[in-house]
């Protein structure tokens, strides 16, 4: 399964059956999370078999049942990390689709273990992403029409319109989808967002995703 591909098959899904992740599964995301930390400076980390995370009132308020496993993204407070939150993270949501898992991103809907999370003083759980094998593959939900997210200063190119297309793919809090993507005369792609929570960290997922959609065009 290519990234395209995993992108276009891959749904939220909060509730996961009692199927552990393979150990070697378990190891090549462990190592892709070693990989994002040194290139990223976040604090990435992947939990397993650990349920109290999703213990609460508050996972299950949000539909939560039976998540046992998630990447806890830890890092300073800022817009910048909070982007890079977004699209570190969903390079990790993605791989996990390749490998035949399931995933969610959550915001508020948990309950920090400190028994089982490092985090260091000047640091904060930016967010999670619930993981493990779904109990169904979620649905699509629905998108904004391509022309409410998408302007040209010229003609859009099909390496443009592809990278919108896989932008529009992207999870989003609420499903929102508070953004815009540009294309300007020099062929340079300006990204925007609206106001709310999280939506620096959508922007780094929709980043992610229109990188992969584009396949390198307009560099």
């Amino acid at each position: 399964m290519t990234l395209l591909e995993a992108i276009k098959a891959r749904h939220s899904v909060r509730q996961f059956t009692e199927r552990p992740i393979e150990p070697e599964k378990v190891a090549l995301l462990q190592k892709e999370v070693e990989r994002i930390n040194a290139e990223s400076g976040l604090h990435f980390q992947l939990l397993t078999e650990e349920p109290v995370a999703f213990s609460s009132k508050l996972a299950h308020y949000g539909k939560f049942r039976n998540v046992r496993n998630y990447f806890a993204i830890i890092g300073r407070k800022s817009e910048e990390n909070n982007e890079k939150a977004g699209y570190f993270g969903e390079e990790l949501v993605l791989l996990a689709q390749t490998l035949g898992l399931n995933t969610c991103w959550v915001g508020l809907t948990y309950k920090k273990n400190p028994d089982v999370l490092h985090i260091e003083k000047d640091e904060h759980v930016i967010c999670l992403i619930a993981l493990g094998y779904g109990e169904n593959q979620g649905v699509l939900h629905r998108s904004k029409p391509f022309e409410k997210v998408a302007t040209s200063e010229h003609e859009m190119p099909e390496w443009f319109r592809n990278g919108v297309e896989a932008a529009l793919l992207a999870p989003t809090a609420l499903n929102q989808q508070k953004f815009r993507i540009t294309l300007r005369a020099d062929n340079s792609v300006e990204f925007s967002k609206g106001w709310g929570f999280y939506t620096a960290t959508d922007l780094g997922i929709i980043k992610k995703h229109f990188e992969i959609g584009a396949q390198g065009g307009g560099k």
